[in-house]
């Protein structure tokens, strides 16, 4: 049925509504000039399709006139929620991060959900700060980037309601949604593939120290132990920012501590590139004397000198699967495998 209202007829006397305080025309503005009622007004903004053909014109031309966006906030508080999407990731400045986001954005638009991202800098403290801000907008839906929140952050996921789903981590306990794969087995086959080519003075390098880098140096530790070959001081764990110059850095202690160093396992690929150009400085043959192998398989290890071998992690799939999954939580569908492992992927180059 078509919206006949009595108000919206040729002799109608519309509500007449006074600008924002931004200057930025409203909903009053829209139906005083359409010469309908608000309601009628607000029902094509809506996209409903039950206003008379020659109604929903008007309004849509004094719309266009205007300039007339709809506010969000209003539409949050009239409808309990937002149409946006909130993705909180570490970093902007690591292309494992931007990938993921990018996929998320193209999944997200093409559904019609704008998302906003914040930005923690594995700082605990800011991450807390942002989804109390942002929760209170009432969003569609979140993306988180791991587990490692406190009691009070989750407790506050849970009673806003909002659908969630965690990316890079995977987790079995009830409830949960998440997209990734096992940082503890992708070490794991790190260290396997250093074994198998003979190395047995293996040394582990660890930046930023988040949980999924405690997780791959746990699985390298388990590796290496049932090998009978595990050396405490062939590891290095630096809570600084990962980058190439740290990994240079670490790489030129290891050689100095340890001449017998035969491999060394880098935890991002940023280190490992700094580790080969030091290995370039210092003359150190890679991999006649030391292997080196990094992490995530950033674009440019095949054109290092030599091509690094690193584990490729699927993060372009997870933001993809992780968007979709989301967007079914938010459409109330069932979601038939709440944990989704993407696996990983051992790309073995010159270094190695």
């Amino acid at each position: 049925m078509h919206d006949d209202s009595s108000d919206d007829g040729a002799g109608s006397r519309p509500a007449r509504g006074r600008r924002r305080a931004t200057g930025r025309a409203t909903l009053a503005d829209v139906a005083a000039l359409a010469g309908v009622s608000p309601i009628t007004a607000s029902r094509v903004v809506a996209g409903k399709t039950t206003v008379r053909p020659e109604l929903a014109e008007r309004v849509r031309a004094a719309v266009e006139r205007l300039g007339y966006r709809p506010d969000p906030s209003a539409r949050a508080l009239a409808s309990a929620k937002s149409r946006h999407v909130v993705v909180l990731i570490p970093l902007l400045s690591n292309t494992l991060f931007t990938e993921l986001l990018e996929a998320v954005q193209d999944v997200m638009w093409d559904a019609g959900y704008p998302i906003f991202v914040g930005i923690t800098q594995y700082r605990p403290e800011r991450e807390a700060a942002l989804l109390d801000s942002y929760l209170s907008h009432r969003p569609a839906g979140l993306i988180l980037t791991g587990f490692d929140r406190s009691e009070a952050q989750r407790r506050l996921i849970e009673a806003s309601r909002t659908p969630c789903v965690h990316v890079m981590e995977l987790s079995d306990d009830p409830g949960v949604h998440c997209v990734g794969f096992s940082q503890t087995g992708a070490a794991q086959a790190v260290a396997r593939h250093l074994l198998d080519r003979g190395r047995r003075r293996i040394a582990f390098v660890g930046a930023q120290l988040d949980p999924r880098t405690l997780e791959r140096a746990e699985g390298f530790r388990g590796v290496l132990r049932a090998a009978g070959c595990y050396d405490p001081q062939l590891e290095i764990l630096d809570s600084r920012p990962s980058s190439a110059a740290l990994g240079a850095e670490a790489f030129r202690r290891l050689v100095a501590a340890h001449p017998d160093l035969d491999a060394v396992f880098f935890c991002n690929d940023d280190l490992a590139h700094g580790g080969l150009l030091e290995a370039l400085r210092l003359g150190v043959p890679v991999p006649d004397r030391v292997s080196v192998v990094g992490f995530n398989d950033l674009p440019g290890n095949a054109q290092m000198l030599p091509a690094l071998s690193s584990l490729r992690t699927p993060r372009r799939e997870v933001g993809d699967v992780a968007a979709r999954m989301l967007l079914r939580l938010m459409r109330g569908e069932p979601v038939d495998t709440p944990a989704v492992d993407l696996g990983f992927e051992l790309r073995i180059r010159a270094s190695s």
